[in-house]
């Protein structure tokens, strides 16, 4: 149930609000861009941080393009058995396929390539492109039993960076930013890091826009190169006083425009100006990775020194995890594997294997991990059938929502724990954290982690209850999980 706003007690005018206390609230802008309090009209209960949060931070490894679990880390040796037979239709059991696999004369099961062993005290389970993970088996919890509902990539992803399939919507990080504010007003609580060079689907910057809610809260894209934010230079010429004294006048100007319009999207100019200049100093000092030891770098790997490489931008998020950076989301494209798999997907964990293995080691030995949640997946799985043709040395895999593998690690997240698991073909889930699912396999299991469940559990470990987020925008309340999501307890210390 949603608390009032201070405008359906009173029965005034927002804008008129805003205007009784200009002088006030536009003060708050120019001495601070993000506020931890909740800050004035946010659709948001006063007992919304009631929750005790297990972590301060997120650190979001998207895999952008749709990761194969079956060479990953849900092994089928069925598969392999029956490597070229067709895949049982009772286990299909009429699920829709994609354009791209559904016209196909037949579908045949494709054993993976890869060998899998166990790992670590907890047995969890990977392949052989994966050595470095072995080495945090302990301190991840592998979850195999997502799913979603989009087939394919662009309303998949956009499912799960903003909570719904149709573009528009306010992105995971911008929720965050919303509802928490920013552990550093020096940095924007919301950073994207893209891998540079990165072929594959196509990303564009409403992932991490920020909708229908105020834009000071859009992802803030770093970029590799002498500016990672674009635009934050001062011209040449310009100088440090001369950008402070112009800032000022163009702040002035923008307030008596906010006084005569009452417009709060004035007020987060003024704010984000302030941020900018903030950010001259703050910027290079975060991206500058010199001050790394060796060790460091060779903990992530040689491709660490590169800027904009993947292996680079797990070091820069751990960098700016220390600074309270909230929500870093990292996007890694390459993963979308219709054929020519073996080959691709085995230099694609090469370019990701060390680097996310580090990232969680080196927040560990920080004493960062114990409130820092790691998020690594994509936006869905692969089939257990080849798309193409099928050969001794090749294989391809069409998109698979029905079950997948991502996991996590840190903020209150069980280490050491696989929950969840699917049928010998790895094509339907048939258990959600010991509970077995009904072989009626035409429905998703109410066990199972669904996207928004995904959502609701990482708002929770925030200390951010799912259902109390919420914004009003053209006479309804909108939240990142819609009127879906629960809690997966299951795998939560």
């Amino acid at each position: 149930m949603n608390t009032p706003t201070i405008d359906d007690f009173l029965g005034i005018n927002r804008r008129h609000f805003f205007k009784s206390s200009a002088a006030g609230v536009g003060g708050i802008a120019l001495s601070s861009l993000l506020q931890n309090s909740l800050g004035a009209g946010k659709e948001i209960p006063s007992g919304l941080a009631d929750l005790a949060p297990k972590a301060k931070r997120v650190i979001y490894l998207f895999q952008s393009g749709g990761p194969a679990q079956h060479d990953l880390f849900d092994d089928k040796p069925l598969l392999r058995e029956m490597n070229g037979q067709q895949l049982p239709s009772e286990v299909r059991a009429g699920q829709r396929l994609t354009g791209m696999s559904a016209m196909q004369s037949s579908l045949p099961l494709a054993g993976s390539h890869f060998s899998f062993g166990k790992y670590g005290q907890s047995g969890a389970e990977f392949s052989e492109l994966l050595p470095y993970h072995r080495e945090i088996a302990d301190d991840i919890c592998i979850v195999k039993s997502m799913y979603t509902e989009a087939i394919n990539h662009d309303p998949a992803i956009t499912f799960f960076q903003t909570g719904s399939q149709i573009a528009g919507r306010p992105s995971f990080g911008s929720w965050i930013s919303y509802g928490l504010g920013s552990l550093n007003e020096n940095l924007p609580s919301f950073i994207v890091l893209v891998s540079a060079g990165q072929g594959g689907q196509p990303l564009y910057s409403r992932l991490w826009g920020s909708g229908f809610l105020d834009s000071k809260h859009q992802g803030v894209q770093f970029r590799s190169g002498k500016d990672p934010v674009l635009y934050l230079s001062n011209p040449e010429g310009i100088c440090r006083t001369s950008r402070r004294s112009t800032l000022d006048a163009l702040n002035k100007l923008n307030r008596q425009q906010f006084e005569r319009e009452i417009d709060p999207e004035i007020e987060s100019r003024i704010a984000q100006y302030e941020m900018a200049y903030r950010m001259q100093t703050s910027v290079p000092d975060t991206t500058d990775l010199s001050d790394e030891p060796d060790s460091t770098f060779e903990l992530y790997g040689e491709d660490s020194r590169k800027p904009g490489t993947f292996a680079a931008n797990c070091l820069l998020a751990r960098r700016l995890a220390e600074k309270g950076t909230r929500f870093i989301q990292l996007y890694h494209q390459g993963w979308d594997h219709h054929g020519g798999l073996p080959k691709g997907i085995r230099n694609q964990a090469q370019e990701v294997d060390q680097a996310s293995a580090a990232l969680i080691k080196d927040l560990k030995q920080r004493g960062l991990l114990e409130d820092t949640l790691v998020v690594w997946g994509g936006e869905f799985g692969r089939t257990a059938y080849s798309q193409g043709t099928l050969t001794a040395t090749d294989y391809g895999r069409d998109h698979h929502p029905r079950c997948f593998t991502m996991w996590l690690a840190g903020g209150g997240v069980k280490p050491g724990l696989t929950f969840g698991k699917t049928d010998p073909y790895g094509y339907n889930i048939v258990d959600a954290g010991g509970v077995p699912i009904s072989p009626d396999k035409h429905h998703y299991h109410p066990d199972a982690v669904h996207v928004h469940d995904l959502q609701a559990t990482i708002l929770h470990l925030l200390g951010v209850d799912h259902t109390q987020l919420t914004h009003k925008y053209q006479g309804r309340r909108f939240r990142l999980t819609d009127v879906h999501g629960k809690v997966v307890k299951q795998i939560l210390t």
